[in-house]
Protein backbone atom coordinates (compact mmCIF):
# COMPACT_ATOMS: atom_id res chain seq x y z
CA UNK A 1 0.00 0.00 0.00
CA UNK A 2 1.30 3.30 -0.82
CA UNK A 3 1.36 6.38 1.52
CA UNK A 4 -1.58 7.99 -0.44
CA UNK A 5 -3.64 4.64 -0.12
CA UNK A 6 -5.32 4.16 3.29
CA UNK A 7 -8.03 1.65 3.85
CA UNK A 8 -10.38 4.45 5.87
CA UNK A 9 -10.05 8.24 5.17
CA UNK A 10 -12.39 10.41 7.45
CA UNK A 11 -13.12 13.60 6.11
CA UNK A 12 -13.63 15.68 9.51
CA UNK A 13 -11.67 15.77 12.59
CA UNK A 14 -14.96 16.80 15.03
CA UNK A 15 -16.42 14.40 17.51
CA UNK A 16 -18.27 11.83 15.72
CA UNK A 17 -14.68 11.93 12.88
CA UNK A 18 -12.01 11.93 15.05
CA UNK A 19 -14.51 8.80 16.56
CA UNK A 20 -14.38 6.79 13.38
CA UNK A 21 -10.86 7.28 13.03
CA UNK A 22 -9.79 6.10 16.85
CA UNK A 23 -12.39 3.29 16.15
CA UNK A 24 -10.92 2.28 12.48
CA UNK A 25 -7.47 2.13 14.16
CA UNK A 26 -8.08 -0.17 16.55
CA UNK A 27 -9.39 -2.40 14.55
CA UNK A 28 -5.82 -2.80 12.54
CA UNK A 29 -6.82 -0.48 9.56
CA UNK A 30 -4.41 2.11 7.81
CA UNK A 31 -6.58 5.26 8.66
CA UNK A 32 -6.34 9.26 7.31
CA UNK A 33 -8.05 12.35 8.46
CA UNK A 34 -8.57 15.23 6.30
CA UNK A 35 -9.58 18.72 8.14
CA UNK A 36 -9.74 21.50 6.47
CA UNK A 37 -10.72 23.96 9.38
CA UNK A 38 -8.76 26.62 10.28
CA UNK A 39 -8.41 24.82 14.06
CA UNK A 40 -8.48 21.31 14.83
CA UNK A 41 -11.29 20.40 17.38
CA UNK A 42 -14.12 20.09 15.55
CA UNK A 43 -18.08 22.13 16.11
CA UNK A 44 -18.56 21.40 19.57
CA UNK A 45 -15.38 22.10 21.06
CA UNK A 46 -15.10 25.42 19.33
CA UNK A 47 -18.04 26.69 18.75
CA UNK A 48 -20.80 24.60 19.86
CA UNK A 49 -21.43 22.47 23.01
CA UNK A 50 -18.63 23.04 25.30
CA UNK A 51 -18.27 27.48 24.72
CA UNK A 52 -22.07 28.12 25.05
CA UNK A 53 -22.24 26.02 27.86
CA UNK A 54 -19.22 28.09 29.43
CA UNK A 55 -21.13 31.10 29.11
CA UNK A 56 -24.45 29.80 30.19
CA UNK A 57 -22.58 29.04 33.42
CA UNK A 58 -22.06 32.67 33.94
CA UNK A 59 -25.82 33.45 33.31
CA UNK A 60 -26.93 31.16 35.70
CA UNK A 61 -25.04 32.78 37.89
CA UNK A 62 -26.29 35.75 37.31
CA UNK A 63 -29.91 34.57 37.95
CA UNK A 64 -28.77 33.40 40.84
CA UNK A 65 -27.68 36.82 42.24
CA UNK A 66 -31.10 38.29 41.00
CA UNK A 67 -33.21 35.90 43.02
CA UNK A 68 -31.20 36.03 46.09
CA UNK A 69 -33.56 38.17 48.20
CA UNK A 70 -36.10 34.66 47.95
CA UNK A 71 -33.34 33.05 50.15
CA UNK A 72 -32.88 35.91 52.92
CA UNK A 73 -29.73 37.31 51.40
CA UNK A 74 -28.76 40.82 50.22
CA UNK A 75 -26.64 39.97 46.96
CA UNK A 76 -27.10 42.38 43.96
CA UNK A 77 -25.31 42.35 40.76
CA UNK A 78 -22.83 44.84 39.94
CA UNK A 79 -23.12 44.39 36.15
CA UNK A 80 -20.80 41.99 33.74
CA UNK A 81 -17.75 41.52 32.56
CA UNK A 82 -18.26 40.11 28.74
CA UNK A 83 -14.68 40.60 27.94
CA UNK A 84 -13.56 38.38 31.11
CA UNK A 85 -16.18 35.91 30.37
CA UNK A 86 -14.98 35.48 27.13
CA UNK A 87 -11.49 35.13 28.13
CA UNK A 88 -12.68 32.39 30.57
CA UNK A 89 -14.10 30.62 27.50
CA UNK A 90 -11.19 31.14 25.64
CA UNK A 91 -9.08 29.43 28.38
CA UNK A 92 -11.13 26.49 28.69
CA UNK A 93 -11.49 26.04 25.37
CA UNK A 94 -8.40 26.23 24.26
CA UNK A 95 -7.67 23.18 26.48
CA UNK A 96 -10.14 21.10 25.04
CA UNK A 97 -9.36 22.10 21.59
CA UNK A 98 -5.56 20.95 22.38
CA UNK A 99 -6.56 17.68 23.98
CA UNK A 100 -8.21 16.74 21.23
CA UNK A 101 -5.35 18.53 18.41
CA UNK A 102 -3.35 16.57 20.02
CA UNK A 103 -5.45 13.30 19.76
CA UNK A 104 -5.16 14.28 16.48
CA UNK A 105 -1.52 14.38 16.21
CA UNK A 106 -0.27 11.61 18.16
CA UNK A 107 0.88 9.13 14.79
CA UNK A 108 -2.19 6.62 14.94
CA UNK A 109 -3.95 8.16 12.10
CA UNK A 110 -2.04 10.52 8.40
CA UNK A 111 -3.12 14.04 9.46
CA UNK A 112 -3.97 16.22 6.08
CA UNK A 113 -4.57 20.00 6.71
CA UNK A 114 -6.93 20.62 4.22
CA UNK A 115 -10.14 20.36 1.79
CA UNK A 116 -11.31 17.41 0.02
CA UNK A 117 -13.23 16.34 -2.71
CA UNK A 118 -14.37 13.20 -3.97
CA UNK A 119 -12.88 12.47 -8.05
CA UNK A 120 -14.31 9.16 -7.93
CA UNK A 121 -15.64 6.69 -5.61
CA UNK A 122 -12.05 5.55 -4.07
CA UNK A 123 -10.26 8.95 -5.16
CA UNK A 124 -10.00 12.44 -2.62
CA UNK A 125 -8.09 15.58 -4.26
CA UNK A 126 -7.09 17.29 -1.56
CA UNK A 127 -6.59 21.09 -1.00
CA UNK A 128 -3.92 22.13 1.30
CA UNK A 129 -4.82 24.94 3.97
CA UNK A 130 -0.95 26.01 3.25
CA UNK A 131 -1.71 26.90 -0.76
CA UNK A 132 0.61 24.53 -1.64
CA UNK A 133 -0.37 22.17 -4.73
CA UNK A 134 -3.15 19.47 -4.87
CA UNK A 135 -3.11 15.65 -4.59
CA UNK A 136 -4.74 13.08 -4.29
CA UNK A 137 -5.33 10.27 -1.76
CA UNK A 138 -7.62 6.72 -2.53
CA UNK A 139 -8.98 4.56 0.52
CA UNK A 140 -10.49 1.37 0.31
CA UNK A 141 -13.75 2.91 2.33
CA UNK A 142 -14.11 6.28 3.29
CA UNK A 143 -16.21 8.09 6.52
CA UNK A 144 -17.63 11.97 5.63
CA UNK A 145 -17.92 13.98 9.04
CA UNK A 146 -18.24 17.37 7.73
CA UNK A 147 -20.35 18.58 9.85
CA UNK A 148 -23.00 21.36 9.90
CA UNK A 149 -22.58 25.05 9.44
CA UNK A 150 -25.21 27.80 10.00
CA UNK A 151 -28.65 27.82 7.25
CA UNK A 152 -29.27 31.52 6.30
CA UNK A 153 -32.67 32.11 4.96
CA UNK A 154 -33.73 33.87 2.12
CA UNK A 155 -35.05 37.15 4.55
CA UNK A 156 -35.51 40.80 2.20
CA UNK A 157 -32.55 42.60 3.48
CA UNK A 158 -30.85 40.20 6.19
CA UNK A 159 -27.71 39.76 4.23
CA UNK A 160 -27.65 43.89 3.43
CA UNK A 161 -28.32 44.63 6.81
CA UNK A 162 -25.63 42.11 8.02
CA UNK A 163 -26.42 39.75 11.52
CA UNK A 164 -24.52 37.82 14.27
CA UNK A 165 -24.78 33.75 14.35
CA UNK A 166 -23.80 32.09 17.67
CA UNK A 167 -20.41 32.20 16.73
CA UNK A 168 -20.26 35.88 17.23
CA UNK A 169 -22.30 35.65 20.76
CA UNK A 170 -19.06 33.11 22.03
CA UNK A 171 -16.40 35.15 20.79
CA UNK A 172 -17.51 39.30 21.12
CA UNK A 173 -16.14 41.24 24.80
CA UNK A 174 -19.06 43.49 24.60
CA UNK A 175 -23.01 42.62 23.73
CA UNK A 176 -26.10 45.29 22.53
CA UNK A 177 -28.19 46.73 24.55
CA UNK A 178 -31.57 45.17 22.22
CA UNK A 179 -31.17 42.22 20.41
CA UNK A 180 -33.47 40.12 18.08
CA UNK A 181 -33.01 36.65 18.00
CA UNK A 182 -34.77 34.60 14.93
CA UNK A 183 -35.73 31.56 16.13
CA UNK A 184 -36.67 29.25 18.77
CA UNK A 185 -34.68 26.00 18.46
CA UNK A 186 -31.81 24.89 20.75
CA UNK A 187 -29.59 27.50 20.09
CA UNK A 188 -31.74 29.91 19.79
CA UNK A 189 -33.16 29.41 23.15
CA UNK A 190 -29.73 29.07 25.08
CA UNK A 191 -28.56 32.43 23.27
CA UNK A 192 -31.16 34.15 24.36
CA UNK A 193 -30.59 32.74 28.02
CA UNK A 194 -27.81 34.28 28.31
CA UNK A 195 -27.81 37.51 26.91
CA UNK A 196 -31.01 38.05 28.47
CA UNK A 197 -28.88 37.56 31.95
CA UNK A 198 -25.95 39.67 30.79
CA UNK A 199 -28.58 42.93 30.47
CA UNK A 200 -29.81 42.46 26.97
CA UNK A 201 -33.04 43.15 25.63
CA UNK A 202 -34.11 40.34 23.98
CA UNK A 203 -37.21 39.78 21.91
CA UNK A 204 -37.39 36.33 20.37
CA UNK A 205 -39.19 35.71 17.20
CA UNK A 206 -40.19 31.75 16.44
CA UNK A 207 -41.35 30.86 12.70
CA UNK A 208 -43.22 27.76 14.09
CA UNK A 209 -46.53 27.98 16.46
CA UNK A 210 -44.23 26.38 19.40
CA UNK A 211 -40.44 26.75 20.49
CA UNK A 212 -38.59 23.64 20.22
CA UNK A 213 -40.50 22.53 16.90
CA UNK A 214 -41.06 18.46 16.95
CA UNK A 215 -41.23 18.25 20.77
CA UNK A 216 -44.48 18.19 23.08
CA UNK A 217 -46.59 21.83 22.93
CA UNK A 218 -46.45 21.77 26.46
CA UNK A 219 -42.66 21.68 26.81
CA UNK A 220 -42.97 24.95 24.75
CA UNK A 221 -45.70 26.81 27.15
CA UNK A 222 -43.38 26.76 29.98
CA UNK A 223 -40.21 28.12 28.31
CA UNK A 224 -42.45 30.90 26.58
CA UNK A 225 -43.73 31.60 29.71
CA UNK A 226 -40.92 31.65 31.91
CA UNK A 227 -38.97 33.79 29.38
CA UNK A 228 -41.54 36.07 28.97
CA UNK A 229 -41.69 36.51 32.60
CA UNK A 230 -37.96 37.12 32.93
CA UNK A 231 -39.01 40.61 30.32
CA UNK A 232 -38.18 39.04 27.19
CA UNK A 233 -40.85 39.57 24.17
CA UNK A 234 -42.07 36.26 22.52
CA UNK A 235 -43.26 35.97 19.00
CA UNK A 236 -44.62 32.58 17.84
CA UNK A 237 -46.04 31.68 14.10
CA UNK A 238 -44.20 34.80 12.45
CA UNK A 239 -43.37 35.26 9.12
CA UNK A 240 -40.40 37.24 8.45
CA UNK A 241 -41.10 40.07 6.32
CA UNK A 242 -37.75 42.07 5.97
CA UNK A 243 -34.94 43.65 7.74
CA UNK A 244 -33.35 47.43 6.82
CA UNK A 245 -31.38 49.32 8.78
CA UNK A 246 -32.18 52.25 10.24
CA UNK A 247 -28.97 54.29 11.26
CA UNK A 248 -27.24 52.13 13.51
CA UNK A 249 -30.21 50.43 14.33
CA UNK A 250 -32.18 47.42 12.62
CA UNK A 251 -35.80 47.67 11.65
CA UNK A 252 -37.08 43.89 11.68
CA UNK A 253 -40.72 43.56 9.72
CA UNK A 254 -42.85 40.09 10.72
CA UNK A 255 -46.06 39.15 10.49
CA UNK A 256 -48.24 36.98 13.28
CA UNK A 257 -51.67 36.09 12.40
CA UNK A 258 -52.07 38.34 9.94
CA UNK A 259 -51.31 41.28 11.36
CA UNK A 260 -47.99 42.93 10.39
CA UNK A 261 -45.60 43.86 13.33
CA UNK A 262 -42.09 45.38 13.44
CA UNK A 263 -39.33 45.63 16.40
CA UNK A 264 -36.52 47.80 16.18
CA UNK A 265 -32.88 46.47 17.46
CA UNK A 266 -29.13 46.80 17.89
CA UNK A 267 -28.34 43.66 16.54
CA UNK A 268 -29.63 40.46 15.24
CA UNK A 269 -28.95 37.17 16.10
CA UNK A 270 -29.68 34.56 13.78
CA UNK A 271 -30.64 30.80 15.06
CA UNK A 272 -32.60 29.08 12.38
CA UNK A 273 -31.02 26.22 12.60
CA UNK A 274 -27.90 24.31 10.34
CA UNK A 275 -27.55 22.96 7.44
CA UNK A 276 -25.14 19.93 6.57
CA UNK A 277 -21.55 21.41 5.77
CA UNK A 278 -21.07 19.57 2.23
CA UNK A 279 -20.46 22.09 0.10
CA UNK A 280 -17.10 21.64 -2.27
CA UNK A 281 -17.20 17.58 -1.48
CA UNK A 282 -18.50 16.73 -4.80
CA UNK A 283 -20.74 13.72 -3.25
CA UNK A 284 -22.20 13.33 -7.30
CA UNK A 285 -18.63 12.20 -8.43
CA UNK A 286 -18.44 9.20 -5.87
CA UNK A 287 -22.67 8.78 -6.68
CA UNK A 288 -23.36 9.21 -2.85
CA UNK A 289 -26.87 10.23 -2.54
CA UNK A 290 -28.53 13.49 -0.43
CA UNK A 291 -32.49 14.20 0.52
CA UNK A 292 -32.65 17.71 0.32
CA UNK A 293 -28.90 18.48 2.20
CA UNK A 294 -28.64 15.84 4.27
CA UNK A 295 -26.78 12.65 3.35
CA UNK A 296 -28.63 9.16 3.19
CA UNK A 297 -27.14 6.63 5.09
CA UNK A 298 -29.25 3.63 6.40
CA UNK A 299 -28.87 2.22 9.77
CA UNK A 300 -25.00 1.12 8.86
CA UNK A 301 -24.32 4.33 8.67
CA UNK A 302 -23.60 3.34 4.71
CA UNK A 303 -24.00 5.88 1.96
CA UNK A 304 -25.65 5.12 -1.55
CA UNK A 305 -22.21 3.76 -2.09
CA UNK A 306 -21.84 0.84 0.77
CA UNK A 307 -18.10 1.34 1.16
CA UNK A 308 -18.55 5.14 1.55
CA UNK A 309 -20.25 6.10 5.50
CA UNK A 310 -20.91 9.25 6.87
CA UNK A 311 -21.86 10.42 10.59
CA UNK A 312 -22.77 13.34 12.51
CA UNK A 313 -24.54 16.33 11.89
CA UNK A 314 -23.91 15.74 8.26
CA UNK A 315 -26.22 12.89 8.04
CA UNK A 316 -27.96 12.58 11.41
CA UNK A 317 -31.49 13.04 12.24
CA UNK A 318 -30.89 14.40 15.75
CA UNK A 319 -27.14 16.98 15.47
CA UNK A 320 -26.12 16.16 18.67
CA UNK A 321 -22.62 14.64 19.97
CA UNK A 322 -23.04 11.61 21.82
CA UNK A 323 -25.04 10.56 18.33
CA UNK A 324 -22.50 11.49 16.49
CA UNK A 325 -19.91 9.29 18.29
CA UNK A 326 -21.76 6.73 18.00
CA UNK A 327 -22.66 6.97 14.37
CA UNK A 328 -18.96 7.28 13.91
CA UNK A 329 -18.04 4.01 15.71
CA UNK A 330 -20.74 2.13 13.86
CA UNK A 331 -18.88 3.60 10.80
CA UNK A 332 -15.87 2.38 11.16
CA UNK A 333 -16.36 -1.43 12.47
CA UNK A 334 -18.96 -1.38 9.10
CA UNK A 335 -15.99 -0.31 7.34
CA UNK A 336 -13.25 -2.96 8.84
CA UNK A 337 -16.17 -6.17 8.37
CA UNK A 338 -16.26 -4.86 4.66
CA UNK A 339 -12.44 -4.92 4.07
CA UNK A 340 -12.64 -8.20 5.72
CA UNK A 341 -14.86 -9.63 3.58
CA UNK A 342 -17.39 -9.65 5.89
CA UNK A 343 -20.98 -8.64 6.35
CA UNK A 344 -21.19 -5.20 7.57
CA UNK A 345 -24.16 -5.43 10.29
CA UNK A 346 -23.85 -3.20 12.93
CA UNK A 347 -26.72 -1.33 12.79
CA UNK A 348 -27.34 2.24 15.19
CA UNK A 349 -30.40 1.80 17.59
CA UNK A 350 -32.19 5.47 18.20
CA UNK A 351 -34.75 4.05 20.78
CA UNK A 352 -32.54 6.15 23.78
CA UNK A 353 -32.17 9.16 21.00
CA UNK A 354 -31.87 12.04 23.97
CA UNK A 355 -31.95 15.40 23.50
CA UNK A 356 -31.05 18.50 25.74
CA UNK A 357 -31.30 22.43 25.73
CA UNK A 358 -29.46 24.37 28.51
CA UNK A 359 -32.24 26.97 28.89
CA UNK A 360 -33.63 28.43 31.80
CA UNK A 361 -35.61 26.25 32.62
CA UNK A 362 -33.82 23.31 30.59
CA UNK A 363 -35.31 20.91 28.71
CA UNK A 364 -34.60 17.43 28.11
CA UNK A 365 -36.21 14.29 26.39
CA UNK A 366 -35.57 10.90 25.65
CA UNK A 367 -36.98 7.79 23.37
CA UNK A 368 -40.29 8.18 21.69
CA UNK A 369 -42.92 11.12 21.99
CA UNK A 370 -46.81 10.71 22.08
CA UNK A 371 -46.56 11.85 18.61
CA UNK A 372 -44.50 9.31 17.39
CA UNK A 373 -46.68 6.43 19.39
CA UNK A 374 -50.15 7.26 18.25
CA UNK A 375 -48.37 7.60 14.80
CA UNK A 376 -47.07 3.82 15.18
CA UNK A 377 -50.29 2.67 16.40
CA UNK A 378 -48.08 1.75 19.87
CA UNK A 379 -50.75 1.74 22.99
CA UNK A 380 -49.46 3.57 25.97
CA UNK A 381 -50.19 5.05 29.08
CA UNK A 382 -48.37 8.95 30.29
CA UNK A 383 -48.62 10.94 33.15
CA UNK A 384 -46.67 13.98 34.47
CA UNK A 385 -45.98 15.58 37.67
CA UNK A 386 -45.40 19.42 38.21
CA UNK A 387 -42.05 20.86 39.86
CA UNK A 388 -44.36 23.28 41.80
CA UNK A 389 -45.53 20.44 44.14
CA UNK A 390 -42.02 18.70 44.55
CA UNK A 391 -40.23 19.00 47.65
CA UNK A 392 -37.04 19.43 46.49
CA UNK A 393 -37.64 22.01 43.34
CA UNK A 394 -39.66 24.09 45.99
CA UNK A 395 -37.02 25.01 48.26
CA UNK A 396 -34.96 25.20 45.30
CA UNK A 397 -37.48 28.15 44.44
CA UNK A 398 -37.34 26.27 41.10
CA UNK A 399 -40.74 25.64 40.33
CA UNK A 400 -41.68 26.08 36.45
CA UNK A 401 -41.81 22.86 34.52
CA UNK A 402 -42.90 19.26 34.98
CA UNK A 403 -41.57 15.90 34.27
CA UNK A 404 -43.41 13.33 31.57
CA UNK A 405 -43.31 9.71 31.82
CA UNK A 406 -44.55 7.11 27.98
CA UNK A 407 -45.47 3.55 28.84
CA UNK A 408 -46.26 0.66 27.29
CA UNK A 409 -49.99 0.43 28.11
CA UNK A 410 -49.71 -3.47 27.90
CA UNK A 411 -46.22 -4.15 29.12
CA UNK A 412 -45.42 -1.15 31.12
CA UNK A 413 -42.27 -0.53 29.51
CA UNK A 414 -41.15 2.57 29.79
CA UNK A 415 -40.76 3.88 26.18
CA UNK A 416 -39.71 7.73 26.14
CA UNK A 417 -39.93 10.41 28.60
CA UNK A 418 -39.57 14.28 29.06
CA UNK A 419 -38.45 16.76 32.06
CA UNK A 420 -38.92 20.69 31.73
CA UNK A 421 -37.51 21.85 34.62
CA UNK A 422 -34.30 22.18 37.57
CA UNK A 423 -30.99 20.38 35.53
CA UNK A 424 -33.30 18.84 32.92
CA UNK A 425 -30.45 17.63 31.05
CA UNK A 426 -29.57 15.52 34.38
CA UNK A 427 -32.30 13.94 35.72
CA UNK A 428 -32.83 12.92 32.21
CA UNK A 429 -30.38 10.53 32.62
CA UNK A 430 -32.04 8.54 34.76
CA UNK A 431 -35.13 7.26 32.44
CA UNK A 432 -32.12 7.17 29.77
CA UNK A 433 -30.72 4.04 31.86
CA UNK A 434 -33.83 2.48 32.87
CA UNK A 435 -34.62 2.87 29.07
CA UNK A 436 -31.52 0.97 28.43
CA UNK A 437 -32.46 -2.05 31.00
CA UNK A 438 -36.23 -1.88 29.55
CA UNK A 439 -37.25 -1.57 32.86
CA UNK A 440 -41.29 -1.37 33.32
CA UNK A 441 -42.86 1.60 35.64
CA UNK A 442 -43.49 -1.36 38.24
CA UNK A 443 -39.48 -2.22 37.92
CA UNK A 444 -38.93 1.50 38.35
CA UNK A 445 -41.15 2.36 41.23
CA UNK A 446 -39.27 -0.48 43.28
CA UNK A 447 -35.67 1.30 42.78
CA UNK A 448 -35.00 3.82 46.13
CA UNK A 449 -34.77 7.46 45.73
CA UNK A 450 -33.12 9.45 48.04
CA UNK A 451 -35.49 11.91 49.48
CA UNK A 452 -35.16 15.01 49.37
CA UNK A 453 -34.00 15.02 45.77
CA UNK A 454 -34.93 16.23 42.45
CA UNK A 455 -34.65 12.90 41.03
CA UNK A 456 -37.45 11.32 43.42
CA UNK A 457 -39.84 13.24 41.38
CA UNK A 458 -40.05 10.76 38.38
CA UNK A 459 -41.74 8.08 40.67
CA UNK A 460 -44.44 9.97 41.06
CA UNK A 461 -45.71 9.82 37.32
CA UNK A 462 -44.08 5.80 37.27
CA UNK A 463 -46.96 5.27 40.42
CA UNK A 464 -49.81 6.97 37.98
CA UNK A 465 -49.02 4.87 35.30
CA UNK A 466 -49.03 1.60 37.42
CA UNK A 467 -52.14 2.44 38.55
CA UNK A 468 -53.73 2.79 35.88
CA UNK A 469 -52.36 -0.57 34.48
CA UNK A 470 -53.64 -2.45 37.34
CA UNK A 471 -57.37 -0.81 37.54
Amino acid sequence: MSENSFDFIVIGGGSGGYAAARTAHSAGLRVAVIDGASELGGLCILRGCMPSKTLIESANRQLHIRHAAEFGLKATSHGVDIRAIRDRKRTLIADFAGYRQGQLEDGRFALHRGHARFIDAHTLEVSPRDGSPTYQLTAKSFCIATGSEVFVPDVPGLAETGFWTSDDVLDTDSLPKSIAVLGGGAIGLEMAHYLEAMGCAVTLIQRNAQLLTGLDRECSDVIAKAYSERGMKVHLGTHLNSIVAIKDKKLIEFTVSGHTQAVQVDQVLLAMGRQPATHGLDLTAARVSQHKTKVVVNDRMQTSQPHIFAAGDVCSPLDVVHIAIQQGEIAARNAARLIRDETADETIDYRLTLFGVFSHPQVAVVGATTEKLRAQGIPFLEASYPFNDHGKSMVMGEMAGFVKMLANKETGEILGACVVGPEATELIHEIVIAMNFRSTVQQFMAIPHYHPTLSEIWTYPAEEIADQMAE
